[in-house]
């Protein structure tokens, strides 16, 4: 046998005493699980939540499922159950804000990020129904119209954009640039317009009739409230009325304060809630729920901004309510 074949027939068997080596078959192995793992894992609770405001919190007003993001993820939680859905972002971007349509057949969403999307849910099946892009930077708050037609979002304060759009048909309808840092917005019952609230800002924008011979999007038609001795405040959450009260607009300032606007967008009168801050609030036809410092929620009237109650702080952690009353 000559040298030159001994060489060939060394480097063949040491090849296949390498490809034998059990550091191959570990990392073959290794893939498989990966892939096998890839497959099968599915999320099934989620421990926390990464919104910081009250943008990130919303409830379906039919089935009472609260939404809140971790993360990429929308927990959509059953309060009654104790049960999570989940809804995966598949972009990977954090979600910042949402808001479920008034029927709470679908969920919209706004993530921070480049190039940031505004995408919108179908609650029942978790998948994505539109994606909708325009804002540069950031989404800070997001709100379907009471009629499921539109869609407003509003950008981060350097990102400066409001934007209405007809997410059925994945068209930006109007738009305008905002300065103020945005905090909440709140549509009318009617649909007709909404109104957004902030650092020293609360603004009505007004939508106008579709015309199909208009060329999309229109300038957004916006209009100052006129704050007068309160046009220094952080008013950190807005909500407007319904039924009688539908053409008044509610806002709580930072501060602590519970606001009033009219109908000609005047501050008409405000109530002290006696707390160190205030965060959000809730309106419905009847009633205003005001989240204060400490857990505290106030209850007011909505017809004359009376005082109505103050709601009991939950238990805390680890109390036994049950063994409380059998030794009664």
């Amino acid at each position: 046998m000559t040298l030159g074949t001994m060489d060939g027939s060394t480097i063949k068997n040491r090849l296949k005493s390498l490809l034998r080596s059990p550091s191959i078959k570990l990392r073959k192995s290794r893939r498989s699980i990966k892939e096998n793992f890839t497959n099968k894992v599915t999320l099934e609770r989620v421990l926390g939540i990464t919104t910081t405001g009250n943008s990130g919190l919303a409830c379906d007003p039919c089935s009472g499922t609260v939404a809140y993001p971790a993360g990429c993820v929308v927990v959509l939680l059953n309060p009654k159950k104790n049960r999570q859905q989940h809804i995966n972002n598949t972009s990977r971007k954090t979600i910042t804000t949402l808001s479920f349509s008034l029927d709470g057949k679908y969920l919209v969403t706004g993530e921070t990020g480049h190039l940031p999307a505004v995408r919108v849910w179908d609650v029942a099946e978790g998948s994505q129904v539109t994606e909708l892009q325009e804002h540069k930077y950031g989404v800070a708050c997001v709100a379907f119209s009471p009629n499921s037609k539109y869609i407003v979002s509003v950008g981060y304060q350097h990102d400066m954009g409001v934007n209405v759009w007809a997410w059925k048909k994945n068209t930006l309808v109007a738009a305008n640039k905002v300065s103020s840092k945005v905090t909440a917005v709140s549509f009318s019952e009617d649909s007709s317009y909404f109104v957004t609230a902030g650092n020293r800002h609360v603004r009505f924008w007004y939508l106008e009739p579709c015309n199909s011979l208009k060329v999309s999007p229109v300038p957004l038609l916006g209009r100052s409230a006129l704050l007068g001795e309160l046009q220094n405040n952080n008013f950190c959450d807005v909500a407007c009325g319904y039924g009688d009260k539908s053409e008044c607009t509610f806002c709580i300032t930072s501060s602590g304060l519970l606001c009033e606007f009219n109908e000609k967008r005047m501050l008409d009168k405000w109530v002290d809630l006696r707390t160190r801050a205030a965060r959000a609030l809730s309106v419905t036809e009847d009633l205003i729920f005001c989240a204060c410092a400490d857990g505290t929620v106030r209850v007011f009237s909505p017809a004359d901004l009376r005082f109505l109650c103050t709601l009991p702080h939950p238990h805390h952690l680890g109390s036994d309510v049950a063994a409380s009353i059998h030794h009664r």
